[in-house]
């Protein structure tokens, strides 16, 4: 009983040290964030940070001492099997919350869209119109945002009927001349049936010239 008892202040003891620790490290972290404060964080980074400093706090909040309470009387019968439990435990929760992390940011394209807000802060730093506000007006501000839209579809169909005026143009020129050469074509045909009725005809009369119909009578 003893024995247990003194385990449990051992672990209690490195609780507090790894507790008091960490303070001290988030201090000396902040001491050289605000040395640093020049250095811009892109956003991708600071949601790295963040992350894993939510997830520090997470694994801080399934401390040994909870566990160990959880599983008192487990932890009566072996101290030494229920701090290797849960430091497995432990490793496995961190381990699986990084890998829920890196889907997420994967599957929500989290890399790219970040360091596209990153891009569009630092042009709209070196533009100097100032940006869009809302004027409190719903119809107002609507119409300022979908007029633009509207406009370049205006411009783009006036773009797209001026091309199929062209092309309707074109064709049109195509068909008079298709016209032009069918007519032709039916004169060099009436021509050529009007020279061959006059040759029919012009052999027709040879023919009765050189044969004429008395000569056959009986």
């Amino acid at each position: 009983m003893e024995d247990n008892e003194a385990a449990a202040a051992n672990q209690t003891e490195k609780a507090d040290k790894n507790s008091s620790e960490n303070p001290s490290q988030e201090a000396g972290g902040a001491c050289k964030a605000s040395g640093n404060d020049e250095i811009r964080w892109s956003r991708l980074k600071l949601f790295d940070k963040v992350m894993q400093k939510s997830l520090e706090k997470f694994i801080d909040l399934a401390s040994f001492n909870r566990f160990a309470s959880m599983f008192h009387q487990l932890y009566k019968m072996n101290p030494r099997r229920v701090e290797s439990i849960h430091k497995q435990f432990i490793e496995e929760l961190r381990r699986a919350i990084k890998d829920d992390i890196s889907t997420l940011i994967e599957e929500g394209r989290l890399e790219a869209k970040l360091n596209e807000l990153d891009e569009l802060e630092s042009a709209a730093k070196n533009n100097p119109d100032p940006a869009w506000r809302p004027s409190g007006v719903p119809e107002q501000d609507f119409s300022s945002f979908v007029m633009p839209f509207y406009q370049k579809q205006k411009a783009y169909l006036r773009l797209e009927l001026k091309k199929i005026q062209a092309e309707n143009a074109t064709l049109a020129q195509k068909v008079l001349a298709g016209r032009e050469r069918i007519a032709q074509t039916e004169n060099h045909i009436s021509a050529a049936v009007a020279d061959w009725k006059a040759s029919v005809t012009e052999f027709e009369s040879l023919a009765s010239s050189l044969c004429p119909a008395d000569v056959f009578d009986v």
